[in-house]
C-alpha cells in the first residue's frame, strides 16, 4: 500500500475527522464487539440519511468498504475533489448503479471485497428511507452471504435522520446511536444462492434483526416503490 493509498487516507481521515465527528454527533456505539476482528464480514443495516455513510466507517475499528453512487466522486471544482478524496478514502467504491448492469456490478464488487477477507457495508433497502420507517430488503444481501460464506452483522442507525432531515443540507449537531447485533451465519443454505425462496428468507431474517435493533416500524414494500408513489 502506497502512502497515498486508500487505507492510509482512511487512517488519516479517521484521525483528523474522528474527533470532530464525535464532538458533533456524540455517537453512542453499542455491540461493536460483534464485528469479527478479521476475515470477511457483511455489515447490513438501515439507511436514514446521507451522513449514515460518513458515521459508519468512523465508528468501526476495521475499514468498511461500501458501494456508492459514482456521482459522489465525479463532481467538479474543489468541493467535488474534496468529496471524491473523502469518500474513496473512507472506503466507498463508486459504481454506476443506475445503469443496465448496475445491480450486477454492485453484487460482483461486494463479492470481490468479501473474497479478499474484508468488511463490506450494505443497506439492503437499496436507498434511503423516505419517511423513517424500515422497508423491505433486496435479496442481494442474501446472495452475497450465500456465495461467500461471510457472516452478516446487522446494524442500526438511530437518530441520524433527525440531524439531517431529507438527507440534504448540512447536518446539525446532535446525538446518534449506532447499534450492532450478533453475527448471523447461513451455512445451512450453502449452494442455494439461486433459490428465490431461500434468498427471501435469509433477507427477511436480516431485516428482522435490523428492525429489532432500530425499533423502526416495518413496511413490507420496497422503499423505491414508496418514493415513486
Amino acid at each position: 500500500m502506497t502512502p497515498e493509498g486508500p487505507l492510509s487516507r482512511f487512517v488519516l481521515i479517521k484521525a483528523v475527522l474522528g474527533p470532530i465527528m464525535r464532538l458533533m454527533f456524540r455517537p453512542r456505539v453499542e455491540g461493536v464487539e460483534h464485528i469479527p476482528g478479521d476475515g470477511p464480514v457483511i455489515l447490513a443495516g438501515n439507511h436514514l440519511t446521507f451522513i449514515d455513510s460518513m458515521i459508519l466507517p468512523l465508528v468501526c475499528d476495521r475499514q468498511v468498504l461500501f458501494i456508492g453512487k459514482d456521482e459522489y466522486v465525479t463532481g467538479k471544482g474543489f468541493k467535488g475533489r474534496l468529496m471524491a478524496w473523502f469518500f474513496t478514502g473512507v472506503g466507498m467504491i463508486p459504481v454506476d448503479r443506475d445503469g443496465a448492469n448496475g445491480g450486477v456490478a454492485a453484487l460482483m464488487t461486494g463479492r470481490r471485497i468479501l473474497e479478499e477477507g474484508k468488511v463490506f457495508g450494505i443497506y439492503p433497502e437499496g436507498t434511503r428511507s423516505p419517511d423513517g420507517r424500515l422497508y423491505r430488503g433486496r435479496t442481494g444481501i442474501a446472495r452475497l452471504t450465500l456465495m461467500t460464506g461471510a457472516p452478516v452483522v446487522p446494524f442500526a442507525m438511530i437518530g441520524t435522520d433527525k440531524l439531517q432531515p431529507g438527507g440534504a443540507g448540512m447536518p446539525r449537531p446532535g446525538k446518534v446511536t449506532v447499534r450492532f447485533g450478533e453475527a448471523m451465519e447461513f451455512s445451512r443454505y450453502e449452494g442455494m444462492d439461486r433459490d428465490r425462496y431461500v434468498l427471501r428468507a435469509v433477507t427477511d431474517s436480516v431485516m428482522t434483526e435490523v428492525m429489532r435493533l432500530s425499533g423502526q416500524e416495518y413496511v413490507d414494500m420496497y422503499a423505491t416503490k414508496a418514493k415513486a408513489a
